[in-house]
């Protein structure tokens, strides 16, 4: 694959395409060249496609380096569907299940697969749940996290659900219900979300996981968890260290571009 320069600017502005995954609608993109080795990418919470992968100059730097791109809109984000069941949000049972209909959807066998915070556990699950269907995975803004969890969902929920941002008083909840809005979300499908999703991910899967992993998370991230800890239990895996970064700046950095870059041209 050719390395390019690591634009943040964003890749045409093309229709999103859509799909049935068990029942709810699914909105995704699909860009770059159809030769191209195939990447799917999997936002975090209260994000979509475009802002998590389009506006941080994802999509246009994975273009640009030969690769054919997936994005979607995870189930309660963005231009999918959105349940107000939270059982309708397993990350296991349905939000893993989605990326991998998706690829079924569009005839792809194999592909590297990234996701960003609850993009991560979600491409966590995936890869115990299908390990042949993955040439590699990536786990950015979150570590050991998805081992032990994150705490703190039902305050989180109840803030989404808040009539107004004046009953909203943690600074946690007013952050995830600022962010929320900002990206036009439905609230109370990302309330249902954060109930129904973020199932622990199994310890002893991720210790037998035999695919190339790279971790890749902020020096300054304090949701994350540890990258450390992570990088020891998953056999190979490979971290990268994202520096004076926090969670949501380290999305776009150009640190975790080039390495994702370098992990990827090495994959067989």
């Amino acid at each position: 694959m050719r390395i390019v320069s690591l634009s943040h600017s964003p890749a045409p502005r093309s229709p999103m395409s859509s799909f049935l995954s068990a029942g709810v609608r699914i909105a995704y993109l699909d860009e770059g060249p159809r030769d191209g080795t195939p990447i799917v990418l999997v936002h975090g919470f209260a994000s979509n496609a475009r802002v998590n992968w389009v506006t941080t100059g994802w999509v246009a730097t994975l273009i640009g380096a030969g690769y054919r791109v997936i994005a979607l809109d995870n189930r309660g984000h963005g231009a999918s569907e959105g349940p107000h069941d939270p059982a309708q949000y397993g990350t296991a049972t349905h939000m893993a299940e989605d990326v991998r209909r998706l690829m079924d959807h569009l005839g792809i066998e194999r592909a590297d697969v990234m996701g960003f915070s609850m993009g991560a556990w979600i491409a966590a699950h995936l890869a115990l749940a299908h390990p042949e269907r993955l040439r590699s995975v990536i786990f950015g803004g979150l570590a050991w996290a998805m081992v032990t969890g994150v705490g703190g969902q039902e305050t989180i929920a109840r803030s989404l659900e808040a009539e107004s941002d004046a009953e909203v008083t943690t600074p946690k909840g007013r952050a995830y219900r600022a962010f929320a809005k900002q990206t036009g979300s439905d609230l109370i499908a990302l309330a249902a979300c954060m109930r129904g999703s973020r199932q622990p991910v199994p310890q002893e899967g991720l210790a037998k996981l035999d695919l190339p992993v790279l971790i890749a998370v902020g020096t300054r991230d304090d949701v994350a968890g540890s990258l450390e800890d992570l990088a020891a239990l998953i056999p190979g895996a490979e971290a990268l260290p994202i520096p004076n970064r926090d969670h949501m700046l380290s999305v776009g950095d150009k640190v975790y571009k080039q390495g994702v870059l370098d992990f990827l041209s090495r994959r067989p």
